[in-house]
């Protein structure tokens, strides 16, 4: 089984681009995106391989949310954690497959001025609470955008990015938290070095010269490990300031 998950930062560009045409040669079984910014209406249908298309777009228009598609369908469908205070932006879907629980995920960025912080802490914190009650029925996958670069060797500058968002002790010390909790980075699994991106910033053309951020992921619950046969990133795909990432798992 293969799994991509894509922040696309606007399906409808990325559509308008013909950014999806990559898939014809990567073949995914599920594809998760984030940022999506549209309501299934204003997109109309896409990607009809996928027959199983499941939405939570946020309530504010243009901004945020979460799609994921699938060739089998989900035995379960959970928007959001249940609870008012994060459900709004659409930044969580949780499908349920024989075998596993698939959580896509758009973490809350800390913001400029580190205005967000507190909330962010909090969510990793409930986020974090989401995942375990998963892992008391099956083991849990999960993926997307954790506006986080966990270690010095995830961003191109740590120096000077010590004390911005997605770099500040508080997100990385987030992150640990997950993968303390029992979940494996699987790119780490199978890639120890730096210069592995997976967004960079368009204003100053940054992914020509790749100075970049690891900040888009795959984690699987320990007890998933025996069956994870690859993860990787796909640095080449154009259409959005993150590229995808993905993994295979022989479930």
């Amino acid at each position: 089984m293969k799994l991509l998950s894509w922040n696309v930062n606007g399906l409808r560009a990325v559509l308008r681009k013909g950014g999806f045409s990559f898939l014809s040669e990567q073949r995914p079984d599920i594809l998760c995106l984030q940022e999506i910014r549209a309501q299934p209406q204003q997109v109309g249908p896409i990607l009809p391989e996928y027959p199983c298309q499941y939405w939570n777009p946020a309530e504010k228009a243009g901004y945020s949310g979460t799609l994921c598609f699938s060739k089998t369908e989900a035995l379960q469908v959970r928007r959001g954690m249940g609870s008012p205070e994060h459900d709004g932006e659409g930044r969580l879907l949780t499908l349920t497959f024989p075998g596993f629980h698939l959580v896509n995920v758009y973490t809350p960025n800390a913001q400029r001025g580190l205005r967000r912080l507190a909330y962010r802490q909090k969510w990793d914190r409930d986020f974090r609470a989401h995942l375990l009650h998963l892992e008391e029925s099956a083991p849990v996958v999960f993926c997307g955008d954790l506006n986080v670069a966990h270690e010095e060797i995830d961003l191109a500058h740590p120096q000077a990015n010590r004390l911005n968002a997605g770099f500040t002790d508080q997100e990385r010390q987030g992150f640990s938290g997950h993968l303390a909790a029992g979940y494996i980075d699987t790119f780490r699994e199978f890639c120890k070095e730096g210069g592995h991106y997976t967004w960079w910033s368009a204003v100053t053309r940054a992914r020509e010269r790749n100075v970049g951020w690891r900040i888009d992921y795959f984690c699987i619950s320990r007890r998933l490990r025996p069956a994870l046969g690859s993860a990787f990133i796909l640095p080449e795909i154009p259409g959005s300031d993150h590229c995808p990432v993905g993994i295979t798992l022989e479930l």
